[in-house]
């Protein structure tokens, strides 16, 4: 071997030399736009999408730039998070060359509900008549205001019975953003504690009620899963607490099937009453922490639930951070619960192979309880009121009420509550008595 063959370098060793490291380099404008937005927050992995929402947000798309300073910020590979940007409808990933998107993005539902009340001529009459270099408009599956349809969302203000006049109207008024938590009338928590609210939570920790009296009196009552399932509830609280912990309570407001909207409707009446159920089902599972995911398409709602949170929390009802709130980014699939607890990690909604179950391995690695809003809704409403009233109101041997969500080609569109077993469309009728 010659001495010019010993000094040549190796091809690993001109690897080696080079003085950048392949991959995107880091942009110093978008790296300090990550740190200004996102300033002291933590790093965590299961924050990945309340952080995209940040940056998509203040942006209104996320480019590759964008993507890479997140990555490096949080400490992850540029591709989960390039994977976890792009699994979700409601994030504009923006590609090198790629012309950045209009300013202001109008989306109009294209739901059968929507359909039968002309969404596909508003879309088309919008495409034509708004200027696609200031407005874009996009279809978009689903809002869950079936009962108002057609449904046009400008920015985050969803305009309902919409037209494009109205859309137009609402563009040139500057109205882009989510109503206001002040524009739904609801009980706040001091109206809600003097009808008795938080009382079931005070009793369970208190110990004038056991963990197995609630149980008990959940399944005289027969209460379901009331997402689709219909799985006993008190079953399910025995799967999670056979477990060992930690464990964590999960609620789901993924509400994404075309033509359902009770759960927004429970959720904007009466939140404190969803809250307080929610908060037993975790006390019924000794849960290290309470999550609800809220699917993105209810912004006014997720100001209401940060009020209401707010407001406990101030009381001293529940430790602070106890309970998290996360926001869903447009993915229908999230609706299935093991979908759901990926994306709260911060990762693609991907339903998991099963067995295990997410009672036995869920969030986190932990067992894990995922209850439906309606679910946990009557959980204190049952306590407060009994139960024998709502096991009666059933039929043909079913016991309880059941929310269905009534649009289309329908004199009175809305969510209406109705005897559990067999009824027709004309025995859909609101119980008066079970509401406010």
């Amino acid at each position: 071997m010659t001495p010019e063959t010993l000094t040549e370098p190796t091809p690993v060793a001109r690897r080696r030399s080079r003085s950048q490291l392949r991959g995107r380099p880091l942009d110093a404008e978008a790296w300090a736009e990550v740190q200004r937005l996102l300033g002291d927050a933590p790093a965590q992995r299961d924050l990945l999408l309340e952080y995209l929402h940040v940056l998509n947000d203040e942006v209104g798309y996320l480019t590759l730039a964008h993507l890479r300073a997140l990555a490096e910020w949080m400490r992850l590979p540029m591709a989960e998070v390039y994977e976890t940007a792009t699994f979700y409808a409601h994030f504009t990933v923006v590609r090198d060359g790629e012309t950045p998107p209009a300013a202001l993005t109008v989306r109009v539902c294209d739901s059968l509900s929507c359909q039968l009340a002309g969404s596909e001529a508003l879309r088309a009459g919008l495409a034509s008549g708004l200027d696609p270099e200031q407005v874009r408009v996009l279809r978009a599956p689903c809002m869950g205001r079936c009962d108002s349809a057609p449904v046009a969302e400008v920015g985050h203000c969803h305009l309902g019975h919409a037209s494009v006049e109205g859309v137009t109207a609402a563009i040139a008024e500057g109205h882009v953003h989510a109503a206001p938590a002040a524009s739904l009338d609801y009980p706040r928590l001091a109206e809600y504690r003097a009808s008795g609210g938080y009382g079931l939570l005070a009793a369970l920790e208190g110990g004038e009620v056991s963990i197995d009296d609630l149980a008990q009196m959940i399944e005289q009552a027969g209460l379901r899963g009331l997402g689709g399932a219909g799985f006993p509830t008190f079953r399910k609280w025995g799967f999670v607490r056979a477990e060992a912990g930690p464990r964590y309570c999960v609620i789901n407001a993924d509400e994404g099937e075309p033509g359902t909207f009770k759960d927004r409707c429970y959720l904007e009446r009466e939140p404190h009453t969803f809250l307080e159920g929610a908060l037993a089902s975790a006390h019924a599972i000794e849960a290290e922490a309470l999550y609800l995911y809220l699917r993105d398409e209810y912004p006014t709602l997720n100001d209401v639930l940060r009020e209401c949170i707010a407001e406990l929390e101030a009381a001293g009802i529940v430790a602070p951070g106890f309970i998290h709130l996360r926001r869903g980014a447009g993915a229908y699939i999230c609706g299935e619960e093991s979908a759901l607890i990926e994306s709260l990690e911060g990762k693609p909604g991907k339903p998991r192979q099963r067995p295990p179950f997410v009672a036995q391995c869920g969030l986190f690695g932990r067992p894990t309880l995922v209850n439906n809003v309606e679910t946990v809704y009557w959980i204190a409403r049952l306590h407060r009121e009994g139960h024998a009233p709502y096991v009666a109101a059933g039929r043909q041997g079913r016991q309880g009420l059941r929310s269905f969500s009534l649009s289309g080609r329908v004199r009175r569109p809305g969510m209406y509550l109705a005897p559990a077993g067999s009824i027709t469309a004309r025995g859909c009728v609101m119980q008066v008595q079970w509401r406010r």
